[in-house]
């Protein structure tokens, strides 16, 4: 698994950063506009109306995640 070093809070632009500490949004500091895009992204996909309920989406979520063996 490849390894990303996290960039302080403090060094990501004041507009770009994002209320979660997820860490795979985390990792967007190395190029700090794609952080705020990622999660923009992210919440349009989960908490966006559609015809799935959130629960719904984060069940598809962790199913596809483990079975991509995915540590996250």
């Amino acid at each position: 698994m490849a390894f990303i070093s996290y960039v302080p809070e403090d060094q990501i632009p004041e507009g770009d950063r994002v209320p979660d500490r997820d860490h795979i949004l985390r990792i967007h500091g190395v190029h700090p506009r794609t952080m705020r895009q990622h999660y923009d992204l992210y919440l349009e996909l989960m908490r966006g109306p559609g015809p799935l309920s959130r629960i719904q989406r984060e069940m598809i979520a962790v199913a596809v995640s483990a079975a991509n063996h995915c540590h996250y």
